[in-house]
């Protein structure tokens, strides 16, 4: 068992688990943070991307102790004061989800396309979005949210 410390959603904690907890699991079990999700476990799907020290990573395929000291961002803490982040208000507007399963894993994997690549065309979302499995869309309208909140970001009018 280790104690972890790091900041989640710009909390401190400090939690013992396990050394083989994976950070999805830590996130999950130990912190009640559910909106991150677990769909494959094998770092496929995408459903549990959050951000670790500013960039999207896929908290299935990292341990909890290696998030010592980091700054953790998840779906929870990407809105600020009861107000939307620009990239969840756009998978609203644009109908970007269907069941919702992928939705927090898309929204965190598209937060960090646009802070990497703030002008972005469907091709470049379309291959961004590699690392991510929706089930149930052609992906039309995710990838519609993504080019919509870009354009919002950048201050860009439609």
């Amino acid at each position: 068992m280790a104690v972890v410390s790091m900041t989640v959603n710009g909390k401190p904690v400090s939690v013992e688990t396990e050394d083989r907890t994976l950070l999805v699991y830590f996130l999950r079990e130990q912190l009640r943070l559910t909106g991150t999700h677990i769909g494959c476990d094998t770092s496929q799907c995408g459903a549990c991307v959050v951000h670790v020290d500013g960039k999207a990573v896929k908290s299935c395929s990292m341990f909890a102790v290696q998030a010592e000291g980091a700054n953790v961002l998840t779906i929870e803490g990407l809105a600020k004061d009861g107000k939307l982040h620009p990239v969840q208000e756009a998978f609203r507007d644009n109908h970007g989800l269907q069941c919702g399963f992928c939705t927090p894993g898309m929204i965190m994997t598209a937060v960090d396309m646009i802070r990497r690549k703030p002008k972005l065309d469907r091709n470049t979302i379309r291959h961004e979005l590699e690392g991510n499995i929706c089930r149930c869309t052609g992906y039309h309208n995710i990838v519609s949210s993504i080019e919509d909140a870009a354009k919002r970001m950048s201050g860009a009018t439609s």
